[in-house]
């Protein structure tokens, strides 16, 4: 049985090391925060919770980087949301310092560890804690394409009348507005979506996903988190069970779909030793080109963060 840390005992993070204790797959779950109470009481809310959902996974709250002695995974959701006034490099700031922070302090106690990074801006933060931490590229990587195609399945399972169970689908490209959905590799049931739907409401639901984050922002004033935090857990356990499942993941790419020296959302595989392998689609010339531009966009956002030489 393994050992994972969470790092934010925010929303996201502690729904992280929620779903993942009900899982039962992991011995420990270590919940950690500056905010120390905070942590050790959303930690012991959940311990006592074992017993009526029934699971044995121990849950416990620090703001002691010591407590993280041994972790095999370690989930970053530290940061803080973007503000009205605030400019993107201002949070690619803040958040890249408490990112470097966090990477460079867990690796005090714990050797070569799988890291997997939620904070956001998300392309940019997986880059930032790569480079902070030296550890190979397959050990470090983000989340952020499981979430998006939730999304999009969601859309599509309410618009069509069908269960999500059944919907399957894949992205690309970065965390955002310019992320690249590929209708043609989405299917319900194996049957392909574009036999189910029109072009036009298949073109509606790609724009709301592209949107999704927005959306829950503007209806609760804060971000998401039961679903970020539900496809993080996810990510642990095919990492621990090595299931070798694959998901859109942002990962390090060194020529792969002509890119090189960044992180972008590709298909991988994972498995116990993080990435097994990243999977080379076939594209066609629009997926390229939509691909390109948000290659651009997170080309910009990268090069704001080496600016800063953190």
């Amino acid at each position: 049985m393994s050992k994972v840390t969470v790092v934010g005992a925010g929303n996201v993070g502690a729904t992280v090391a929620n779903v993942l204790a009900h899982k039962d797959i992991v011995k420990e779950i270590v919940l950690l925060d500056i905010k120390g109470n905070m942590a050790k009481g959303k930690a012991l809310d959940s311990w006592q919770q074992a017993p009526i959902d029934y699971y044995s996974t121990t849950i416990t709250g620090t703001d002691d980087y010591k407590d993280t002695k041994g972790s095999d995974i370690v989930v970053i959701t530290a940061g803080i949301p973007r503000k009205p006034g605030m400019s993107r490099d201002d949070l690619i700031s803040t958040n890249a310092k408490i990112v470097v922070s966090v990477t460079k302090s867990i690796l005090k106690y714990s050797k070569n560890p799988i890291i997997i990074l939620v904070s956001n801006p998300l392309d940019v933060m997986t880059y930032a804690a790569l480079k902070a931490s030296k550890l190979k590229p397959h050990r470090v990587f983000g989340m952020a394409g499981i979430l998006d195609t939730a999304r999009y399945r969601a859309f599509l399972a309410t618009e069509l009348g069908v269960s999500p169970k059944d919907i399957q689908a894949i992205l690309m490209g970065g965390h955002g507005d310019t992320m690249v959905p590929l209708p043609r590799f989405t299917t319900v049931a194996g049957i392909p979506v574009t036999d189910m739907i029109t072009k036009s409401k298949l073109n509606k639901i790609v724009e709301r996903t592209k949107k999704g984050g927005g959306e829950l922002v503007k209806l609760m004033g804060t971000s998401a988190w039961y679903a970020p935090g539900a496809a993080a857990a996810q990510m642990v356990e095919s990492i621990l069970k090595d299931e070798g499942r694959i998901f859109p993941c942002c990962a390090w790419l060194s020529g792969e779909y002509g890119v090189k020296n960044m992180c972008l959302g590709v298909p991988v595989q994972l498995g116990k030793e993080g990435i097994k392998q990243i999977l080379k689609l076939k594209l066609n010339a629009e997926e390229k080109k939509d691909l390109r531009t948000s290659v651009k966009a997170v080309s910009s956002v990268i090069d704001s963060f080496k600016k800063m030489k953190l």
